[in-house]
């Protein structure tokens, strides 16, 4: 049986930064390019499912869609007795969205593993957090970007008469409607590719990373710092048997190190599942409701060509949004791992601009309008900014040995891990 494993470690170098090109466009007359209803620059995870997303909402069933994806194509024939070394963990509410345009179905049938438990502790101290549910739910599930990235493929290709998908093109330049007077500006968004031609669209949206080219044009700050970390991740093989249904975290000085569970080949489904019920059954009877502490499998060996290692930093955009252009995912925040949310958080911007897109369509209002575009910025700057607040808080917390704050967070662990109310609030707004 297999297991994710991360740990973050210090010396990573700081990340390079590209000055905005910012310029606008004079209206001369009509134009042969090709005018789109929406383009997402980016086709990783969360610009694919943003295209997905769009492609499949019954509002947009008579838009131009274009996806542009700088690299190839990628085939998955069959799936490889060797696990990726690139996952996610998928929160109960990224699923939904998944489900939303039929791409989940085509992950359950291929590989993943849900999670039911986590136990967080600290290395400097006993105190310890169980999260669990009180039913059956998953709390989330791991699974290899690539097969994700095969099913969004396989729901694009089922839109196709809507959804144009460019793969080894990439945006050059952007060129902006001259804001005054708008009568003799070109009304949309022109884009330049690599390979010289151009287009035009209603509706830019970036999902090209944290080192975006979206919003560098656009001229939308971002606030950023490195944290002169790499995660390492690696695929462990475990040394007994075990249902491995439970996600590991330990905070270290050095950074955090995870055990993700990944699959279960010592036992069926069936005993799986009965196991869980009797655990449940068993929790039932207890006299109270603080979880006990459980001990990690011990690992017996790692894949040695599984290994990689990525830095890690802080950004967000100080705006997500301007008129024609909308940020989601990674160009608009860049978290720590540590809470396995980054791309939930993208996921998370997918389901609110798909609403407020979805809504503007349905009324017949203009996409790149601002006066639907901030209400997208106005839902995700308040989630999106107290997750990321939190996360560096506890990432900058859990880096000393200074005893006061090792004293705070072990009161901290404790009291959350005893009252009840509060983990779940913690679990709902993490499973969005």
């Amino acid at each position: 049986m297999a297991v994710r494993f991360a740990v973050s470690r210090w010396g990573a170098a700081p990340a390079a930064h590209r000055g905005p090109l910012v310029s606008c466009r004079r209206w001369s007359g009509a134009s042969a390019d090709t005018v789109y209803d929406v383009v997402v620059s980016g086709g990783g995870l969360v610009g694919a499912a943003m295209a997905c997303a769009l492609g499949h909402d019954i509002h947009f069933h008579d838009k131009k869609i274009l996806l542009l994806e700088a690299g190839p194509k990628k085939e998955l024939e069959k799936l490889s007795e060797t696990y990726s070394n690139r996952v996610s963990s998928i929160s109960p509410g990224s699923a939904t969205l998944l489900s939303s345009f039929g791409a989940w179905d085509h992950i359950c049938n291929m590989r993943y593993r849900a999670f039911r438990r986590m136990q967080v502790w600290d290395a400097c101290s006993e105190a310890l957090i169980m999260f669990d549910k009180d039913n059956l739910d998953d709390m989330g599930y791991i699974v290899e970007n690539d097969v994700i990235m095969h099913a969004l493929a396989k729901q694009l290709e089922a839109v196709s008469d809507r959804v144009t998908v460019l793969y080894r093109s990439r945006a050059v330049g952007y060129t902006w409607p001259c804001p005054f007077p708008m009568t003799e500006s070109s009304p949309w968004v022109h884009i330049t590719l690599g390979d010289g031609s151009t287009l035009q669209t209603k509706l830019l949206i970036g999902a090209d990373g944290h080192n975006s080219g979206v919003r560098q044009a656009a001229g939308i700050r971002n606030v950023s710092w490195n944290y002169d970390q790499s995660a390492v991740v690696a695929t462990l093989h475990l040394s007994e048997a075990t249902e491995n249904n439970v996600a590991w975290q330990r905070f270290l000085p050095s950074g955090p190190i995870a055990l993700l569970p990944w699959n279960d080949a010592n036992h069926t489904d069936f005993i799986d599942s009965a196991g869980t019920v009797l655990q449940h059954a068993i929790a039932l009877l207890k006299p109270t409701k603080v979880s006990a502490r459980q001990l990690p499998p011990s690992v017996a060996r790692v894949d040695a060509k599984s290994r990689v290692l990525f830095p890690l930093g802080l950004g967000h955009a100080a705006e997500y949004v301007r008129p024609r252009v909308a940020l989601i995912g990674d160009a608009a925040h860049r978290v720590h791992p540590l809470a396995g949310q980054g791309v939930n958080m993208g996921f998370g911007d997918i389901s609110s601009l798909v609403h407020h897109l979805s809504t503007a369509a349905f009324n017949g209002r203009d996409l790149g309008s601002m006066s639907h575009l901030t209400g997208y910025e106005t839902d995700r700057q308040r989630h999106n900014t107290a997750l990321l607040a939190a996360t560096d808080l506890l990432k900058r917390l859990y880096s000393t040995t200074a005893t006061p704050l090792v004293l705070l967070r072990t009161w901290g662990l404790q009291a959350t891990n005893a009252v009840s109310p509060l983990k779940e609030q913690i679990m709902a707004f993490a499973s969005k």
